[in-house]
């Protein structure tokens, strides 16, 4: 991983605003949240689009974290893997599927579907595009999707 320490840090218990102590209640408040809690404005509305990505996706939530488990791998983003890796777990990941996402689509083992995927998410976070030919691997996902 590439840090370890955040350059922003989360704000603690006595520093979090009125607002954002309201908006979780006495209920846990996550690190990413506590660092979004520097702008509640923007914490709140990251709320509504994180809720959709995790809650109400049309995607799959095993192919859900799949990809959110190879982003947080090719970024070197420890947080965001230490964070998935259960979701993934409990979405339908195997632990051995997480332990061959850092190898990508050239892992064994992957269904054809897998391998769309992760080609994708390599593609786009690669270089901003997904090619051609993967975007037609990809053809039993609809446009949500």
């Amino acid at each position: 991983m590439r840090m370890s320490e955040p350059r922003v840090a989360p704000l603690s218990d006595e520093e979090l605003p009125a607002s954002v102590r309201e908006t979780f209640g006495d209920g846990p408040i996550l690190n990413i949240f506590r660092t979004l809690a520097h702008h509640p404005d923007l914490m709140k509305r990251w709320l509504v689009f994180g809720n959709h990505v995790l809650s109400k996706s049309t995607l799959a939530p095993r192919e859900r974290e799949l990809v959110i488990l190879r982003v947080g791998w090719l970024c070197r983003a420890g947080y965001e893997w230490g964070q998935h890796v259960p979701i993934g777990l409990a979405s339908g990941l195997t632990q051995q599927e997480i332990d061959r996402i850092p190898q990508g689509s050239k892992a064994d083992g992957w269904s054809e579907m897998d391998r769309a995927l992760l080609d994708a998410t390599d593609e786009l976070h690669g270089d901003s595009f997904v090619s051609d030919s993967t975007w037609a691997r990809l053809g039993d996902l609809d446009t949500q999707q």
